[in-house]
């Protein structure tokens, strides 16, 4: 079942991204060669708890598998989902995707961006360019009465013409008072197909693409997935409100190109 939020419920989603958009303008500039990526997660949960939020990711379950940390920090061909260590250092030339969740007042927010590690090559920055764009096309497409098929047409008609592989294994959700609820929101589809979009609907839209193949492993931790072929992989992610008004960036960190959406940065109603 799909839950509809109301305005007040939107705004507490808003206040809950905004947390999350608070850790990584903070992250921003603490990603340099040299951290650690345990590091990253230890100032990102302290930015939690002193906005009296908690760490959504923190104790997740799938199965049997508990994630044990505050983010997941994903490097170079590690497409989502890998776990933070004292081991992992940053190196000039890599590139890091950090997703952050944070639930306060019952609500949940969920962004991730990927960031160079200093200099990175022209093919990498284009790629994450490009993957930030193809987000922000698919927000465009969140209005009543589009569909969920026009949201993943967005980002892959965006990217396929790069030869870019996107990622079909993962995909997008619904969030609310959970992290993930319905519907499942691909990054692939067909325009004027799936569920109709309606006011009140909040989805976490969150392209993965990558420089090779859109295949991808699971690796023996449970948790890190990364591209068959070893290729690097780009993800960026926004909470995204559907409403009458225009999609609402409820995870914004005031940075949104210029589009038909509302930054959530400064408040709504």
């Amino acid at each position: 079942m799909i839950v509809r939020k109301s305005k007040a419920e939107i705004e507490k989603m808003r206040r809950a991204g905004q947390v999350v958009a608070d850790v990584h303008k903070a992250l921003r500039d603490v990603v340099k060669p040299g951290v650690t990526t345990m590091e990253l997660d230890r100032l990102a949960e302290s930015i939690v708890r002193k906005a009296g939020a908690v760490p959504t990711f923190k104790g997740y379950r799938v199965g049997k598998e508990v994630f044990p940390a505050t983010l997941c920090v994903s490097i170079n061909e590690e497409v989502v989902h890998g776990i933070p260590s004292d081991d992992r250092v940053l190196e000039e030339g890599d590139i890091i995707s950090i997703d952050c969740g944070a639930t306060l007042d019952g609500f949940v927010g969920d962004s991730a961006v990927t960031l160079p590690v200093g200099k990175v090559t022209e093919e990498v920055t284009l790629l994450l360019e490009r993957t930030n764009g193809s987000l922000y096309n698919a927000i465009e497409k969140c209005v009543p009465g589009n569909r969920l098929g026009d949201i993943g047409h967005a980002v892959e008609s965006f990217v396929r013409e790069y030869g870019y592989g996107v990622v079909e294994d993962f995909c997008g959700h619904g969030v609310g008072r959970r992290l993930h609820e319905e519907p499942q929101v691909p990054n692939y589809g067909i325009p004027g197909t799936g569920r109709r979009l309606k006011a009140g609907w909040c989805l976490a839209i969150e392209p993965m693409v990558n420089l090779g193949t859109q295949e991808t492993i699971m690796l023996e931790d449970g948790w890190t997935v990364i591209t068959e072929d070893k290729k690097w992989s780009a993800h960026f992610e926004h909470s995204v409100a559907i409403t009458a008004d225009g999609p609402i960036i409820l995870t914004s960190r005031g940075d949104d190109p210029p589009g038909p959406w509302i930054s959530g940065a400064s408040g709504m109603f």
